[in-house]
């Protein structure tokens, strides 16, 4: 059984026991979260599809961690001006486990 979820702006393939990189969501770790977007259900035997979203569909999930993701260095540079400018960028992201897929 597989789901397809849509939180923080993306879609994310989900079986239970995966453990998955989200955008940052307001919850603890030990916690537990219900993510309601899901945009498609499949079992062994058929596979349904939203529109847009299941009703009565739910992905039940266990906050494992709040982390950061790793440095994306932007860099700008003007030829013959003299002008260089460099920063970095840390995503923010939660680390969820799925416990189970609920239809």
């Amino acid at each position: 059984m597989f789901a397809i979820l849509k939180t923080g702006g993306k879609q994310y393939t989900v079986k239970p026991g995966d453990i998955i990189d989200v955008e940052k969501m307001n919850a603890e770790k030990g916690g537990t979260v219900e993510l309601n977007n899901i945009l498609a259900v499949s079992d062994d035997k058929k596979f349904n599809i939203g529109n847009p979203y299941i009703d009565n569909a739910s992905v039940e999930a266990e906050v494992v961690d709040q982390i950061r993701g790793k440095k994306v260095v932007v860099f700008k540079r003007k030829p013959k001006k003299d002008y260089k400018r460099k920063y970095g960028h840390r995503q923010y992201f939660t680390k969820l486990k799925v416990k189970e897929i609920k239809v």
